[in-house]
């Protein structure tokens, strides 16, 4: 009897270990969907994108993508006050060069993803 408890108590804590494994992230957080696809491919106008121009509400096209960076704003790794002039605006020479002719990373790229929202009419 106890070698079987022994067991089935190891066998289950291995699976939840799995289970855990599988659905979270390299530092242990719940993995977020890259793009959820209904709303990244909702249709917005430039009209709809102007109206979201200020920092507690700013949404920006990059590449006919539109993004929603409110939330974003305070991540940023230098100032947020870089981002708000874009805010509600065409945004994609200004992300692919940084303005300062530098691109970009490839996890910047990623993380970008995050906050799809639609594209741009």
């Amino acid at each position: 009897m106890m070698r079987r408890l022994v067991f089935f108590s190891t066998a289950v804590f291995w699976l939840v270990v799995l289970v855990l494994a599988l659905t979270t992230g390299n530092n242990g957080e719940p993995m977020r969907n890259e793009r959820p696809a209904a709303k990244a491919d909702k249709l917005v106008t430039m009209a709809e994108v102007a109206r979201h121009a200020r920092s507690e509400d700013c949404w920006m096209v990059i590449d006919t993508q539109v993004y929603d960076l409110t939330a974003y704003l305070p991540e940023h790794p230098s100032k947020p006050s870089i981002i708000l002039p874009w805010c509600g605006k065409e945004a994609s020479e200004a992300y692919k060069t940084k303005t300062k002719g530098r691109p970009h990373s490839e996890q910047a790229d990623q993380a970008l993803a995050n906050y799809a929202i639609g594209r741009v009419e």
